[in-house]
């Protein structure tokens, strides 16, 4: 086997009828559990749609814009509509126009939608606590800690790796926040001139990838042609509240495929010191530390790793 070789990853399982059925029949049960079929959920005069969007504009104290709301909670704009008129119908929500943008609906909710919300957080508490109370506590435990599994896997679910031009505002964004990052990190600051130019990275020359959670950008990674068959992978960044998802992998994934349809049977990359979870992510995902292979100021370690046959 050749220096720096690594077998290749074995392709990924697809999804058996088994899991499909298991995840449709946690959910069935999880939602008759608590209530989320009654058309008076939680005992008040409202089923569960209501009562959730009542809670989202609550939570938001200077009024949410509907768009936001439906970006949020994945719903069809029909639907948040009617809600949203059943609520202020009810004296619950106000609707107004944005004063800077009369394209943006605002809702906010009203003293009495205040007291309702108030009201079903003590009522949504006590079916919380009697659900653990007649658990022992070790059981308790043990349930949080797979609730906090399964949150964290579904968050990972629901993420899309999508990918964009290297010119684009959500591209550019996501370098800002990069550098914003690993400047706070290296002792050393970090300077803007290092990140790559959307040429680099689109098109022909490479690949950009940015991750996309709710709509919203939460990681990118950038893949750009070193010489011919070898590309070298930059800027590998998840936002911090994205973070120990699995993201940074997913993103990497993506890259090393984004490598092989360009042609490149090697990928290189390198990293800075204090960057220690990014190095253990690399050698995990099958990298080898190799010499320097380029002269960066801000690399400490360099890494390689060999790819399938490309498919050009």
């Amino acid at each position: 086997m050749e220096p720096g070789h690594t077998e290749p990853e074995p392709e990924p399982e697809p999804v058996s009828t088994e899991q499909v059925a298991a995840l449709r029949r946690f959910n069935r049960y999880f939602t008759r559990r608590i209530g989320a079929l009654d058309d008076h959920y939680l005992g008040q005069d409202r089923p569960l749609g209501e009562a959730r969007l009542l809670f989202e504009i609550a939570e938001q104290p200077g009024g949410v814009s509907l768009r936001e709301l439906r970006s949020r909670l994945g719903l069809d704009a029909g639907y948040l509509s009617r809600m949203a008129k059943a609520l202020q119908a009810q004296g619950l929500v106000r609707l107004s126009v944005h004063p800077e943008d009369n394209r943006l609906r605002m809702i906010e909710p009203t003293p009495a939608g205040r007291v309702e919300v108030k009201e079903q957080n003590r009522r949504a508490n006590a079916l919380a606590a009697g659900l653990l109370d007649t658990l022992a506590p070790g059981q308790r435990t043990q349930l949080i800690e797979a609730m906090t599994t399964s949150q964290r896997l579904l968050r990972l679910a629901a993420i899309t790796v999508e990918l964009v031009d290297g010119a684009s505002p959500d591209a550019r964004a996501c370098l800002d926040a990069y550098a914003a990052d690993i400047d706070e990190r290296f002792p050393e600051g970090f300077d803007k001139s290092d990140l790559v130019a959307p040429e680099e990275v689109s098109g022909e020359a490479g690949a950009f990838f940015v991750a996309y959670e709710e709509s919203h950008p939460v990681g990118c990674g950038a893949l750009r042609r070193l010489e011919p068959g070898v590309g070298e992978i930059r800027h590998v960044w998840v936002h911090p509240e994205a973070r120990r998802l699995g993201l940074a992998r997913r993103i990497l994934t993506a890259l090393e495929q984004a490598a092989a349809e360009h042609g490149c049977t090697v990928v290189r990359l390198d990293t800075h010191a204090t960057l220690t979870e990014a190095q253990a992510m690399y050698r995990a995902s099958g990298y080898t530390e190799i010499p320097a292979y380029v002269d960066h100021v801000y690399a400490a370690h360099w890494f390689e790793k060999r790819l399938d046959t490309p498919l050009f």
